[in-house]
């Protein structure tokens, strides 16, 4: 049985499926939940119905979670989730910092993946500007909002860089279907989370084009070898881009239908125009906007990315992704280790 609840009132920031399923999660777990999103005909819904239709309708949530679009109503929690889109976590963290429900918070969870373009930040250096004082963790993994909706067995990995936090948001996370593992490399974590969602277009692309399973393979073998590369020169440990939150990731990401990047990419693979594919869907793919980020950092620190720039050239440049694939198989030999 799991351990006694360390947190009882939970704030949930994001009404997305991710922001959704976890507000079913701490809810399941016992806690107290305040569901926020900006959308006020969206939450209206979600409170009357208990369903998202939008983003994640086969879940129903329970009565006890109060759903809502005013912030100005919400209580004081003592632990927030934000599971915004990465691009808006900065507005949506310095909007909500003031808030009198934000000020007995005793640790902000972050579930989005992506660096900030303009800084090249992670996601915890952004919250760290507007929640200076209280401690941050990380909730990360091979995790599929439709699958957690439907109490399928998952795993992740909680990352704090203070210890015992970081097992404190592990019993809020820990149910016989939900296992969590906890780590105090916050920044390897980070990076792979937001490395791993360029490579699941690229793996879609290459399932588009139909190059075959040996060659998602070595894709997807390869996109691990440039995000240990990146996350070691960032600050990170390579052991965690070998865990739930790089690999797992990785291959959740890579391989699954569920995923909306590997969706877009499939669709960039059999000939879509992006911009037709970004605007036929309310779901936010974070690998088209990462790419341009990660792309920029990589260049920034000197890092050698060849996959990465192929998918850069695809998404910002207008090369074909056949073009694309064929430069990769071209370039010089090398040792796999290199």
């Amino acid at each position: 049985m799991p351990a006694p609840l360390p947190y009882t009132n939970a704030l949930v920031i994001g009404a997305g499926s991710w922001g959704t399923a976890l507000t079913a999660v701490l809810a399941e777990r016992g806690l107290k939940v305040q569901f926020w999103g900006r959308d006020p005909a969206l939450m209206e819904e979600i409170q009357t119905t208990r369903r998202n239709s939008r983003y994640l309708p086969g879940l129903v949530l329970p009565p006890s979670i109060h759903a809502t679009a005013n912030a100005a109503e919400l209580k004081p929690a003592d632990l927030a989730v934000f599971v915004v889109p990465s691009k808006a976590v900065r507005e949506t963290a310095a909007s909500m910092a003031a808030l009198p429900a934000l000020q007995s918070v005793r640790v902000i969870i972050s579930c989005a993946k992506g660096i900030e373009m303009d800084s090249g930040k992670r996601l915890t250096e952004i919250l760290a500007e507007s929640f200076a004082s209280t401690p941050l963790a990380v909730l990360t993994g091979p995790n599929h909002a439709e699958e957690v909706s439907q109490r399928m067995a998952t795993a992740a990995v909680v990352a704090c860089e203070q210890e015992d936090i970081a097992r404190e948001v592990q019993g809020c996370f820990t149910l016989p279907w939900f296992r969590t593992y906890t780590s105090d490399d916050v920044t390897g974590v980070e990076w792979a989370g937001a490395m791993k969602n360029p490579y699941a277009i690229a793996a879609g692309i290459a399932l588009g084009l139909k190059l075959g399973d040996n060659a998602i393979a070595a894709l997807v073998t390869r996109a691990l070898a440039e995000m240990v590369r990146m996350g070691i020169a960032m600050g990170g440990r390579a052991e965690s881009f070998m865990g739930l939150g790089g690999v797992g990731d990785l291959m959740a990401t890579c391989y699954s239908e569920h995923s909306r990047n590997h969706r877009v990419g499939r669709l960039i693979g059999e000939g879509m125009p992006l911009q037709e594919i970004m605007s036929s869907t309310r779901m936010v793919a974070e690998g088209v906007p990462n790419t341009a980020s990660l792309h920029r950092a990589a260049k920034t620190k000197g890092v050698r990315t060849p996959l990465l720039d192929e998918i850069y050239a695809i998404l910002y440049e207008d090369k074909p992704a056949k073009d694309a694939m064929r430069a990769l198989l071209s370039r010089d030999p090398r040792a796999e280790n290199e």
